[in-house]
């Protein structure tokens, strides 16, 4: 089977429900428009006078993080947000170890989801214009190993 491109908007996020662990919440289906998968290394040179000249490293560590963008979302009726917004809004404000919780994220015709079991959040701004949709960002920040889980 010959590999092609896919759709972006396929992908799905969701937030461990920190009051019910193993209870997992979609991320504003609706109101996401753009992600962003960011990876870092940390490095430590290994050059010595041996190197003659040329540069020696070994990676010592990696990161990874995900922005996800949109619009917030909040029921115009009650007010209440979207409840994976709402989620990752309170997780925001939890600190210490308190401030980890599960994070995953699969394409719709994956079998398997990337799990972050310990992942932090950062809320991003909000706002807009006299024209605009309110916006919503947050980025999550995976602390330790990533592992993957069937999808149902």
């Amino acid at each position: 089977m010959a590999v092609a491109k896919y759709n972006a908007r396929d992908v799905i996020f969701q937030i461990e429900n920190y009051a019910s662990p193993g209870t997992w919440v979609s991320i504003a289906p609706l109101g996401i428009n753009t992600f962003t998968k960011s990876e870092e290394e940390e490095t430590t040179d290994t050059t010595t006078f041996g190197s003659a000249g040329q540069a020696e490293s070994l990676k010592m560590q990696i990161g990874k993080s995900m922005q996800l963008e949109g619009f917030r979302l909040r029921d115009p009726a009650t007010g209440a947000l979207d409840p994976g917004q709402a989620l990752v809004e309170a997780m925001n404000e939890r600190l210490g170890t308190d401030c980890l919780t599960g994070f995953r994220y699969a394409h719709t015709t994956d079998t398997t989801w990337v799990v972050w079991p310990q992942t932090r959040v950062t809320l991003g701004d909000q706002g807009g214009g006299n024209n605009d949709e309110v916006s919503w960002s947050a980025t999550f920040t995976r602390s330790g190993a990533s592992t993957t889980v069937a999808k149902p």
